[in-house]
């Protein structure tokens, strides 16, 4: 394998440290060893299916869906009630509010800032309230997935 440079790629100066790294994904790191006949490790949709009911994995999706259900909720109210309005009230979305700004335009680049603001919050949401655990989650997941396939535990 070659870097984005040109040069091969070294084994030895992975840095496994880093958790953003996923030393497996990218072939490096696996065990070029069998896994004994006798041991009998754990398979990795089981490993995968007791993270799912860990208490820490349903804090991390409680967290989204307590940020993402309302957010949804109110942006697309948001839309429905500015599409509803343009239709049903063609006088009131008319209607000048500086020279040759009405009502519609603004009520558009409204719904183009509540976007970017929708972003924004999410993203903020994100990174204070659940990064940190799901990072943890997937590093655990996977120091146990890399022990179910024989690797460097």
């Amino acid at each position: 394998m070659y870097s984005s440079d040109g040069r091969p790629h070294d084994a030895r100066n992975v840095r496994y440290d880093d958790p953003w790294y996923d030393a497996l994904a990218a072939g490096w790191g696996e065990s070029e060893v069998a896994d004994a006949p006798d041991a009998a490790p754990r398979a990795a949709a089981d490993v995968y299916l007791e993270v799912q009911r860990s208490v820490a994995f349903q804090e991390v999706r409680r967290r989204y869906r307590r940020f993402v259900v309302p957010a949804v909720a109110g942006f697309l109210t948001w839309y429905v009630a500015y599409v509803v309005t343009a239709t049903t009230a063609p006088g009131l979305m008319a209607r000048p509010v500086a020279g040759a700004v009405n009502v519609a335009m603004l009520a558009g680049l409204g719904q183009f800032l509540t976007t970017f603001l929708l972003t924004w919050a999410y993203a903020r949401h994100a990174r204070l309230r659940r990064d940190r655990a799901a990072l943890d989650i997937r590093w655990d997941t996977q120091e146990l997935t890399r022990a179910t396939r024989g690797g460097a535990a």
